[in-house]
């Protein structure tokens, strides 16, 4: 291959208006030609690769990183297919770069003939997803503490609370209030099992096409007439979004979660709830232990106004027992991360005072020969 010695003037005059805007990210960006050699690289670039623009210019993506690694394969696979692709947690390493996990995004460039861009996210953006990765790692350890505490634990309470029953019959009537708080409170300990339970059902989920937008009426339908019924809803839904394959019960259950705590974190007045629906081309989770990503391209969007998540629990908000709210199990969003994987997708948010956004990611349904719509 014929390394150029300069880029052409016409080429270079094409990049300089947008050079100022792309300078000022901080994700790394690279224009690359169909023969694999850099036409541009930003500031950003700069730093990752520890080389001036002028030294990148004209060097081929080999010069930088390794020729079968995934930042390589996701450009070939773009040049030959002509679509974005997108890839959350990618290792990237070169003798170059340390060791650090990034997102990726790979799309053509059709104001420039046979270019393609790729944009490196920096860690703290892939954070969003590498919580994916630690939430399922939890809800995998507590599932065998849930085994034995149906099992040890349940019984017990049983015969506590057919003891109480039984001195009940022989209680002064102003002392009853005493057994009737034993038998209410092992009722209460006993939801609480059965709910923790659910973690340790590792059977596969009954799947047929679904179409997600009849699972967010019906949560809709529900919330308004409950939990959300002085909050405005919003839907903005994509009408060629098609089906994906799973179980209605757990999505609708899912989905009711997300809305139950966006209308318990929006203000007592002037409270909404956003939900979008959207089909991300190329978008994919590189999983460990998978050789292939699979692709997540259905969005599911739940925004609310309300105060926030605290900081502080942002990083654990989907292990178990972790929650914000006074009498709260913290086992309502553990759960719906649990359904979701059933699925093979995977939950994400962002949030700041005045803006939370819970997005849920969901793979196609796989018999996709005939674009099905779901509106």
């Amino acid at each position: 291959m014929t390394r150029p010695a300069k880029l052409k003037l016409g080429d270079r005059l094409n990049l300089l208006s947008s050079e100022v805007i792309l300078n000022s990210l901080d994700s790394a960006v690279l224009v690359i030609n169909h023969l694999g050699f850099l036409t541009f690289a930003n500031n950003a670039a700069e730093q990752l690769f520890e080389n001036s623009v002028n030294q990148l210019i004209g060097s081929t993506i080999d010069d930088l990183l390794p020729g079968d690694g995934p930042v390589c394969n996701l450009i070939k696979k773009t040049l030959e297919s002509s679509t974005n692709i997108s890839e959350y947690g990618v290792t990237l390493e070169s003798p170059k770069i340390e060791k650090q996990l990034v997102n990726i995004q790979v799309s053509p460039v059709r104001e420039l003939a046979d270019s393609i861009v790729v944009n490196i996210f920096p860690r703290r953006i892939s954070d969003k997803i590498d919580r994916q990765l630690t939430h399922r790692n939890a809800v995998r350890s507590v599932t065998a503490m849930v085994e034995m505490l149906a099992h040890e634990v349940k019984n017990p309470l049983s015969g506590i609370r057919g003891a109480a029953q039984l001195l009940e019959q022989d209680t002064e009537p102003e002392d009853r209030h005493l057994t009737q708080l034993i038998c209410d409170e092992t009722d209460r300990i006993c939801a609480l099992l059965d709910r923790i339970e659910a973690f340790s059902d590792q059977r596969p989920i009954e799947r047929s096409p679904i179409n997600v937008h009849q699972v967010l009426e019906r949560v809709r339908d529900i919330s308004i007439t409950g939990f959300a019924k002085n909050e405005k809803i919003i839907e903005n839904y994509d009408p060629s979004l098609p089906l994906t394959n799973g179980n209605f019960d757990q999505l609708v259950q899912v989905f009711l979660n997300l809305f139950k705590n966006a209308a318990e974190a929006t203000p007592k007045l002037g409270g909404k709830i956003v939900v979008t629906t959207s089909y991300l081309h190329g978008i994919r989770l590189a999983v460990p232990g998978l050789s292939s990503a699979p692709q997540l391209p259905l969005m599911i969007a739940v925004q609310d106004n309300g105060t926030g998540i605290p900081e502080d629990l942002q990083n654990h908000l989907f292990e178990p027992f972790v929650t914000s709210k006074p009498k709260g199990s913290g086992l309502g969003l553990a759960l719906t991360a649990k359904m979701v994987e059933a699925h093979g997708g995977v939950i994400e948010f962002e949030s700041q005072p005045g803006r939370t956004i819970f997005r849920v990611l969901l793979p196609k349904e796989p018999d996709e020969g005939k674009l099905k719509s779901c509106l």
